[in-house]
């Protein structure tokens, strides 16, 4: 098959979240089955240039319908790591993506648009016609709506829509069908096509992919299911019952290539189910790098984003938890709201003398790897999360997880003591209350295991680490997608 995937991330060359390892992971997963795949991208100035090899001129004059006029761009051809990718440059005033940022600007909506909108242009220029073009988030929602509403001669291409946050839609005014010359508010402002189902003068990106793509996924079973019949689906939750039949969860897959405790060359010791004491090179590691105590005594980590959906007051909570209890605690993580950040700067300055307790704002991605593969423990008490990876990193590395009872999180994560799983097929531990008393429940079993049942804990990290979250099955899922699309 020849896939084209139409997205605003692909690390590592523009990454703001996990939206970015997919479109890369699984675009890889694809290629190696044998299909032919191509990325098109925006061309960002703050992207990873030192990521691209081989960055040239494509398409010099590609001239996008916009407005009353058109907008001129170069189209640029580079690979990133082995994938083929295209990156849209458009010369206007407007400066699209000649930005600091990747998102966070007022004209979010219309830059994307256009980006969608020059994705197609692009297509219809070089004659390109994939048999699937797949779609991610809010950004590319347009796309199944201009290809069928516009580009008639690319209509034997099918398209696959995936939602990695439903939280964040796109949700504009009426100047976008005149920008893209869509045009017809009276059309598009209907209940059934792109009208937002809170705020009827307003349209909604994400709606509009629902809406005109042929099959829509998330990134998770569990969470499929959270936005069909819970809050989760923020108010598209109706559009998603009328559109069930096309609609599913795949989980989303880790690159195993990139989080792999045998070869990774960011952390100082190699190892596998059979050299597991190797792992203890690395507590030691980190517990050099971070001047942290070296006594008999489990490190617990967190390691992400630090807001509201990662729940936040649950982190700093487990963080008081585990000192009390007798274990570790290190976080490496940063907030975009400045608020949460400063919170977590003053925790840091009164911890500062702490040797059982080490706090890092902001990112650090050899800390990642080494805290990954150093730790005992992890947690993520999420108030919603549609995947999650640190979890399936955490178990690649026998690091064990302990998590919330939401979306991803239920769908690979089976708690020690109360899962229907068989015994031997338990790998971590799973609270469902988003509060103290849940995520302290949780935490005092592990902990609890791993001082006085040292043998069982062992155990538990083995039963970890045989977990495969590889993009091998959940790629051939959306290859099950492609096909049933493609012959309808």
């Amino acid at each position: 098959m020849y896939i084209v995937m139409i997205a605003s991330e692909c690390a590592p060359v523009s990454k703001v979240g996990g939206l970015a390892d997919v479109v890369y992971g699984l675009s890889r997963e694809l290629e190696t089955r044998g299909h032919l795949v191509e990325m098109i991208l925006p061309k960002y100035d703050c992207m990873r240039y030192d990521q691209i090899w081989g960055l040239h001129i494509a398409y010099q004059d590609l001239w996008v319908p916009w407005e009353q006029g058109a907008i001129h761009c170069s189209v640029w051809f580079g690979s990133v790591h082995g994938r083929n990718c295209f990156f849209i440059e458009p010369h206007s005033e407007e400066n699209f993506f000649k930005r600091d940022n990747y998102y966070g600007y007022p004209d979010d909506a219309m830059r994307f648009a256009f980006f969608s909108k020059a994705s197609l242009e692009f297509m219809q220029l070089a004659n390109k016609h994939p048999d699937i073009l797949h779609c991610h988030d809010w950004q590319t929602g347009l796309v199944p709506v201009m290809l069928y509403e516009m580009y008639q001669n690319l209509h034997h291409t099918r398209v696959c829509y995936t939602i990695h946050n439903f939280k964040y839609q796109g949700i504009t005014g009426t100047h976008i069908l005149s920008a893209t010359q869509l045009n017809r508010p009276e059309y598009y402002y209907h209940s059934e096509r792109l009208q937002d189902n809170v705020h009827p003068t307003a349209l909604n990106f994400m709606k509009g992919g629902i809406v005109y793509s042929n099959h829509v996924t998330t990134v998770s079973p569990k969470h499929a299911w959270e936005a069909l019949h819970t809050e989760q689906g923020h108010a598209l939750g109706d559009t998603l019952h009328i559109h069930q039949n096309k609609f599913s969860g795949v989980l989303n897959g880790l690159d195993y290539e990139v989080w792999n405790p045998e070869i990774d060359p960011l952390i100082p010791h190699h190892y596998n189910i059979e050299s597991l004491e190797n792992k203890y090179g690395n507590k030691e590691a980190l517990r050099d790098r971070l001047l942290l105590r070296k006594e008999f005594k489990p490190i617990i980590a967190y390691v992400g984003r630090l807001d509201v959906q990662k729940g936040v007051h649950l982190i700093r909570h487990g963080l008081f938890y585990s000192l009390q209890k007798g274990a570790q605690f290190i976080l490496l993580g940063s907030s975009p709201e400045s608020s949460i950040n400063q919170e977590f700067w003053h925790l840091k300055q009164e911890l500062n003398d702490n040797e059982d307790c080490h706090l890092e704002i902001g990112f650090d991605e050899e800390l990642a790897h080494l805290i990954y593969a150093g730790a005992d423990m992890i947690i993520m008490p999420s108030m919603y999360e549609p995947c999650g990876l640190a979890q399936l990193i955490a178990l690649r590395y026998g690091t064990v997880p302990i998590v919330r009872a939401v979306g991803g999180l239920v769908d690979t994560i089976f708690d020690r003591d109360f899962s229907n799983k068989a015994i031997t097929a338990r790998n971590g531990y799973v609270f469902h209350e988003p509060d103290y008393t849940g995520i302290e429940s949780a935490m005092q079993r592990a902990i609890g295991l791993w001082f006085s049942y040292p043998e069982q804990f062992r155990k538990l990290v083995i039963q970890a680490m045989q977990y495969n979250y590889s993009w091998h099955r959940s790629g051939q899922y959306y290859l099950d997608i492609y096909e049933h699309i493609r012959n309808k």
